[in-house]
């Protein structure tokens, strides 16, 4: 399939901006100006602007001498960039390969894209008119390379979409201007007589960079296509990237779900037939009235199961606000990873902390109440309680080390151990009752001690002495005594966890 440029030449585009801004300064003249040198120069003006003699450069003191009502208003750098970045944004429906032309153009890489409207004119028919209904003067030119491209939006009068393998001939009577050459050398070319550049096409290639320099030559062949020349998008594209335009603007949950279950079909097929999975996805959302906007998942595991990620994106189903339609869905899997073998899972037992079940279980908890709301704890090479475990990853972290599992642990410990009351009958056995926030328990059975140093090499303190007690009411705890017993002073027991 040959390559297909399109040069996008917003003519006015910053007074294009100002006028939707405040559509009463439509079909009048004003300029933006900015400081130069203590003087005033004109950066834009508008088409009524011009047909007075007003031209970019000019000082403002002159413009106001050939219109006294001129309006000025004053200009900002950077703000072209600014517009065609929106501009492009806006473009990303047509094509994800998009890159600014400053100081007022775009240039789209339409290869595959243009029989989505129905051929090439009625791409351009569509796109065209909605910008101009925006309120840009826009002119395109469409051709096999991006210097042809670029030249015949700008230069030609007519056969703006060049037919493939027709833009040498479209550059021949186009002016050296068509080649984005610098103004000095059109000066030069132009006092030579060489108006057009057939007048100088045909000339070899050494006489060329002699005479004009190399830039010349390097622009001449960029256009003919005898020299490659790179579009750099704006956006980098995603290897895994699925695209859904509407037949109708949609506007119902129903279809969004329909459409959402349509390109995940699509990007896991492509993703299975890899051996990939899909870690993290973003769904893009483009509106008939121009504006757009996304959601993301993440996932536990790399995953292409089409059900398991659906559910994913149907949490999020309510943040999509169609407004008056949507016309396009684009769906990016930004993070993907190698899946692992499912087969494998025909000869497991019980489904452990890494399996696939517990896995999309915690991505439904994590749709429904957020990432921040889910912890995972990994084992921690500490014999202290408190330094066990550390907080990790859910997504990304694996584990180190395993769990100590030759002792129990109570399935919840408390941040801090917490003071209590207790009383043991004999030295170094588990205590008959204890007091905890103001309440009595009984102590029933016991089992203990479990003797944990503390780690002197991180700071200093007595060991502590672990029992497991359960009350006469079915409650299981995990109480500690700090120290050696001594009878001539209290001993201090304290509360660590709870066991059920």
């Amino acid at each position: 399939m040959p390559k297909r440029f399109l040069s996008l030449w917003f003519r006015y585009l910053l007074t294009d901006w100002k006028t939707i801004r405040q559509p009463d300064l439509k079909g009048k003249a004003f300029v933006f100006a900015e400081p130069d040198h203590s003087r005033l120069l004109v950066t834009a003006a508008t088409a009524v602007a011009q047909q007075f003699g007003i031209e970019e450069g000019m000082t403002v003191a002159d413009a106001k001498v050939i219109s006294p009502d001129l309006v000025v208003f004053d200009g900002k750098k950077g703000r072209a960039v600014k517009l065609l970045t929106g501009l492009a944004e806006w473009c990303l429906r047509y094509t994800p390969l998009i890159a600014l032309d400053p100081p007022d153009g775009l240039l789209l890489d339409v290869t595959g894209c243009t029989h989505l409207k129905g051929g090439e004119r009625e791409f351009l028919k569509d796109m065209i008119g909605r910008l101009k209904e925006i309120g840009y003067d826009v002119r395109p030119g469409l051709a096999d390379t991006i210097g042809s491209a670029w030249g015949v939006a700008r230069c030609a009068k007519n056969g703006l979409i060049v037919p493939v393998g027709g833009h040498r001939n479209a550059l021949m009577p186009l002016p050296p201007a068509a080649l984005r050459l610098p103004t000095d050398l059109l000066i030069k070319l132009r006092n030579l007589g060489l108006y057009t550049i057939s007048g100088f096409v045909h000339m070899p290639q050494a006489v060329l960079r002699r005479r004009f320099q190399k830039e010349l030559v390097l622009r001449l062949l960029q256009a003919l296509g005898q020299e490659e020349e790179f579009l750099i998008p704006l956006k980098e594209p995603v290897p895994y990237s699925e695209r859904l335009e509407c037949l109708e603007p949609i506007t119902t949950r129903e279809a969004i779900g329909i459409a959402v279950s349509n390109l995940l079909e699509r990007l896991c097929k492509r993703l299975y037939a890899e051996g990939r999975g899909l870690r993290q996805s973003e769904l893009i959302w483009f509106r008939i009235d121009g504006k757009k906007g996304q959601i993301a998942i993440g996932t536990s595991q790399a995953s292409n199961r089409t059900e398991h990620l659906f559910k994913l994106f149907s949490f999020q189903f309510d943040q999509i606000e169609p407004g008056l339609g949507i016309e396009l869905f684009v769906m990016e899997a930004s993070q993907t990873e190698a899946a692992s073998d499912k087969q494998g899972g025909l000869w497991a037992g019980k489904p452990g902390p890494d399996s696939e079940e517990i896995a999309e279980l915690v991505d439904r908890i994590v749709g429904r109440i957020g990432s921040q709301g889910v912890r995972r704890y990994l084992p921690s090479e500490h014999y202290w309680p408190e330094r066990a475990a550390a907080p990790g990853d859910q997504r990304k972290d694996d584990l180190a080390g395993a769990w100590w599992s030759d002792r129990p642990r109570p399935i919840q410990l408390l941040d801090q151990p917490e003071l209590i009351q207790a009383m043991a009958l004999t030295p170094d056995y588990p205590p008959k009752m204890f007091n905890y926030k103001g309440e009595r328990h009984v102590i029933v059975a016991a089992d203990g001690p479990e003797r944990i140093e503390r780690e002197w090499w991180l700071e200093p303190g007595e060991h502590r002495d672990y029992y497991i007690v359960e009350d006469e009411e079915g409650g299981r705890y995990w109480l500690f005594r700090s120290g050696h017993y001594d009878s001539g002073q209290s001993q201090l027991w304290y509360l660590h966890g709870f066991f059920a």
